[in-house]
């Protein structure tokens, strides 16, 4: 029994008594199938139909088409298309995909488009309850070689709505304006990114403020600075190798899948017994460490230790110790860099086993300014790279936001004020 009051229980959960379940043909007043021209003739192609597949859904609206076709390519294909202010749903590649579309646009195969009946929904509502409802149009697929959802099956998917359109569109309007903060956000982390692969490339090759340089074997560096061995800067040893026996409690045991682009993830990290370590082996980290993948999809790759981490122990892979003339976090940045990363990349090719050992990287070239310059490229890097980090937390905080909004909004359990 539901003694909510305003609401009521109905086959898929309590809604308000003023919401209604409708299925999606009880809302949109046409399906629309596509196709796609034959790409032998080149008559049906480069003309100025806009035409998609599903793979070309990857926001919120379709703007633009993926490619053009000819009328000809319209008249004498399957295709279809879809007027302005519909809905793309993804039926048969990347199922679950939606789009709004805010141009007329022609369909291939693997898309549905869905022409909502204006005076029952707002279209916007719409995308936000199916994408509410990915998982759900998920389960529907059929078929094992090419997947995809029967039309009769989308048709008959429920969804949640308020009789108001008003209500509808507001709380359209609340979870897209999150979504949009999202989409500022990951344009600001593309350009961070851009702006931190810039300033590495001038810094770690040019430095700051040099007009004289000089040739090397890795190419024109400062005159000013050294070329030296990773070896002569650091100690490199090898980490613990295969995980001893596992302890809920013991330490922690940095492994390849818990390292990306500088950092240590804690996600997936293993614990093991600290007796179980042989007392021949030095695996044990400090915080200023760098640890480089050995192997495998990640090799190259490095993190470097905080404090955090001080006292866990390096798995299969190296451990590198700066020494007083290095700045680790400099160093970190610098074993990222490009030209580092070519480096190590022909490293693991040219052994008879395909991966990194402590000789090959004691023998990299480092391009090397003065301790006090070391320390400010760092400084220059490490604020982009802060402020990359902050967007990135920003981003998953909108996300939750989002996933939070979207559950309670698109179900009636938290109410928008209309008017």
């Amino acid at each position: 029994m539901n003694d909510r009051r305003g609401y009521r229980m109905t086959e898929i959960g309590e809604i308000p008594d003023d919401w209604e379940i409708k299925t999606l043909d009880e809302i949109t007043s046409q399906f629309i199938s596509g196709g796609t021209p034959s790409t032998s003739n080149p008559d049906y192609w480069n003309g100025e139909i806009p035409w998609m597949r599903s793979a070309w859904i990857n926001k919120r609206f379709v703007d633009a088409g993926e490619k053009y076709i000819s009328e000809k390519g319209l008249k004498n294909s399957a295709t279809n298309v879809v007027p302005c202010g519909s809905l793309l749903v993804a039926t048969r590649v990347c199922i679950g995909n939606v789009a709004l579309n805010n141009i007329d646009i022609a369909i291939s195969q693997d898309l549905t488009g869905i022409v909502i009946r204006k005076e029952k929904a707002a279209p916007e509502y719409v995308y936000w309850a199916l994408k509410n409802l990915e998982n759900r149009i998920k389960s529907l697929v059929q078929g094992s070689t090419i997947g995809g959802v029967l039309r009769e099956d989308l048709r008959k998917l429920r969804i949640p709505i308020p009789l108001s359109v008003l209500e509808q569109q507001k709380i359209a309007l609340v979870v897209s304006t999150v979504d949009d903060a999202i989409l500022k956000t990951d344009e600001i982390i593309a350009k961070t990114q851009q702006l931190k692969k810039g300033l590495m490339q001038q810094l770690l090759t040019r430095g700051i403020g040099y007009t004289k340089f000089k040739q090397s074997e890795i190419g024109m560096i400062p005159e000013e600075w050294d070329l030296v061995r990773l070896g002569q800067i650091a100690t490199i040893r090898y980490g613990l190798g295969q995980p001893p026996h596992q302890d809920e409690n013991g330490i922690p045991m940095i492994r390849a899948t818990n390292i990306e682009g500088g950092q240590i993830l804690d996600e997936g990290m293993l614990r093991i017994k600290r007796s179980a370590i042989p007392l021949s082996r030095d695996p044990f980290l400090k915080s200023g460490d760098i640890i480089i993948v050995r192997s495998g999809v990640y090799t190259g790759d490095i993190g470097l230790v905080t404090s955090k981490f001080e006292g866990a122990v390096a798995g299969y892979d190296l451990i590198v110790s700066p020494s007083e003339k290095a700045d680790s976090v400099f160093l970190a940045h610098y074993l990222l860099s490009s030209r580092v990363q070519a480096h190590f990349f022909q490293l693991k090719f040219r052994a008879a086993q395909s991966h990194l050992n402590a000789q090959q990287v004691s023998d990299t070239p480092i391009a090397l300014p003065s301790c006090a310059e070391q320390k400010r490229i760092a400084s220059i890097l490490s604020g982009v790279e802060e402020k990359h980090d902050k967007e990135n937390r920003r981003k998953v905080g909108l996300e939750q936001m989002k996933k939070g909004l979207m559950q309670v909004l698109l179900t009636g359990k938290v109410r928008v004020k209309v008017g």
